[in-house]
């Protein structure tokens, strides 16, 4: 079942993307109104961080389709309000991306373009994709720990003060956390309950989607609807022109078969850092030391091209 066949709910960040997040939920909500009828198109801007949450776990019953027109934060709250819901009562979930990175975007293969990105909406199906769970939270594309979680936490600051954003924002920061910061953190715990886990390491990436930083394809085999996390983390020590080096091949996945990079895939994992440590899902914060993260497998219907 398609947008033709239920009513559709806009969620949108205005501002997103430096504001451009407001012209952007206008085109989309004029654009689907002209295909779907007024009638069918709701819209509701966000106005505080977690609203999306709530205005997602309240479409139920109402709405089919819920769209969201904003970055990989914005989707991330959607995402945790569908997912609080009953599986078969879920809302399809659609993509508009107007963020910095656009992680989450790139894995379903929509257009930067808003119009060609409606487009691409009004005639796509909705296909069930896989969500992560780590502790309380979901995420649907990635969660870091560590270095790679420190850029990508480092980038919302940096945003405020650069007119870069996405995988040249991403390298800015990392080259200065490499040079300024490059620390490693001991990592305890076992993947799928068996294979036990014990290092020293500066990241440690478990993918939904290949990409994270606006395109680096940390892991870049990774599916969306496998069932299963990728995972990469790069075991200590390392030196820093070391560090910089891989980390600027990481661009591209040219990393994948340098030494200390380890890669291994699991549908659960349990770790235990011997520290707190920057840890992100989706680019949003998250706390703690010991991590429990589950596979939602084929959970959340989002609409593909």
């Amino acid at each position: 079942m398609g947008m033709h066949d239920t009513k559709t709910l806009i969620i949108a960040n205005p501002v997103a993307k430096r504001g451009e997040g407001a012209r952007a939920a206008y085109h989309v909500r004029r654009l689907l109104r002209e295909a779907l009828g007024t009638g069918a198109v709701d819209e509701v801007q966000t106005a505080s961080a977690g609203q999306a949450t709530f205005l997602a776990a309240g479409a139920v019953g109402a709405y089919g389709t819920v769209v969201v027109v904003g970055g990989d934060g914005v989707i991330h709250e959607v995402a945790n309000g569908l997912m609080s819901l009953e599986p078969g009562e879920r809302p399809a979930l659609g993509v508009v991306p107007v963020g910095s990175g656009n992680d989450y975007a790139r894995t379903l293969g929509m257009s930067e373009n808003v119009e060609e990105a409606v487009a691409q909406l009004l005639v796509s199906k909705p296909r069930l994709l896989d969500v992560g769970q780590v502790n309380e939270e979901y995420f649907v594309e990635t969660l870091s720990f560590g270095l790679d979680a420190a850029i990508a936490l480092g980038t919302v600051e940096r945003r405020k003060t650069t007119q870069k954003t996405g995988r040249s924002l991403y390298f800015d920061v990392g080259i200065d956390q490499l040079l300024h910061h490059l620390v490693s953190y001991r990592v305890q715990g076992a993947f799928d309950g068996q294979r036990a886990l014990d290092v020293m390491a500066m990241t440690f990436a478990v993918q939904i989607g290949p990409t994270y930083g606006g395109g680096f394809r940390i892991c870049p085999d990774a599916l969306p609807d496998d069932g299963l996390f990728d995972i990469c983390f790069a075991e200590a020590p390392w030196s820093v022109p070391r560090a910089v080096l891989v980390f600027s091949r990481a661009k591209k996945g040219k990393h994948v078969h340098a030494r200390g990079i380890n890669f291994d895939r699991a549908s659960e994992l349990v770790l235990r850092f011997d520290e707190q440590l920057p840890a992100q899902a989706d680019g949003e914060k998250v706390e703690g030391t010991d991590f429990v993260i589950t596979m939602h497998e084929r959970a959340l219907p989002v609409l593909l091209p």
